[in-house]
């Protein structure tokens, strides 16, 4: 690991994610001290409050890959990256030399990440998904409301939790490579959170909970392109090495396509 003054710092984490567990992802990752370069195409779909949300900590940059030239340099930087997160559908980087054995053999010692709706096996692997259809067949929206009425909990529980749990996973993952070395795969998905949910069962009375409340520890304020941004801090905090995220949210496509120096 280099060294620094965070457990992440100088790791290098490539994000090609959007919309909400990928991008919460490499956030958390960013929390820690890793430097993390966002990478989109600007003719790809998003969404501004997600953006805000889920941006800090993060580079921003466009590259476009149906483009030579943008290929090449993402070819680069995957070279110099530790880590490289994808929510694409199964197969849809595969076909563009951008698969887990085609990065690791083009970058030895990478941590790969995948994130998508359904999990990596069976015959949905290859479908598109979100957190209503998560929560939908895995029976959460049952729960949360009635066989006859199912409801969609109040908050994105999968998308957020899989973020979460990815950053476990490729913290795992940098842990292993450090002492014995390797290529990692780390995959995650919304329905296997979602079964993990299930397996949790309930966990209060709905009835008995409180609401958000006016929780000024929870929250920061900074100011962004956007104006005055308020949001929640890192979930997690650590005493030696307390938790930040150094660069605030930024509009997509605000920086060049290169690592910081």
């Amino acid at each position: 690991m280099p060294a620094g003054e965070q457990p992440l710092s100088g790791v290098r984490v490539l994000d090609l994610t959007r919309i909400l567990a990928g991008p919460t992802h490499a956030r958390t990752l960013a929390q820690y001290g890793a430097d993390v370069l966002h990478i989109t195409a600007q003719k790809l779909p998003t969404s501004l409050v997600w953006v805000m949300d889920t941006n800090q900590g993060k580079l921003s940059a466009y590259l476009d890959l149906d483009t030579s030239n943008d290929v090449d340099r993402l070819h680069q930087l995957i070279k110099e990256a530790d880590v490289f997160a994808q929510g694409f559908r199964a197969g849809a980087l595969e076909r563009r030399g951008l698969g887990p054995l085609q990065v690791a053999a083009m970058r030895p010692g990478i941590i790969y990440v995948s994130i998508n709706c359904y999990g990596h096996v069976g015959p949905w692997v290859g479908r598109p998904g979100w957190e209503q259809l998560a929560q939908t067949v895995t029976g959460l929206a049952t729960a949360q409301g009635t066989p006859d009425r199912p409801q969609r909990m109040p908050v994105a529980a999968c998308d957020y939790t899989t973020g979460y749990l990815a950053a476990l996973g490729t913290l795992v993952a940098l842990g292993r490579r450090a002492r014995e070395g390797g290529s990692y795969h780390v995959r995650a998905s919304l329905c296997q959170t979602g079964m993990w949910f299930q397996r949790l069962g309930p966990t209060c009375d709905p009835a008995q909970a409180s609401g958000p409340g006016d929780r000024d520890d929870l929250t920061t304020e900074h100011d962004t392109a956007w104006g005055k941004l308020r949001y929640l801090t890192p979930a997690v905090e650590l005493s030696e090495t307390p938790t930040r995220w150094e660069r605030q949210p930024v509009p997509l496509g605000t920086h060049p396509a290169v690592w910081p120096g």
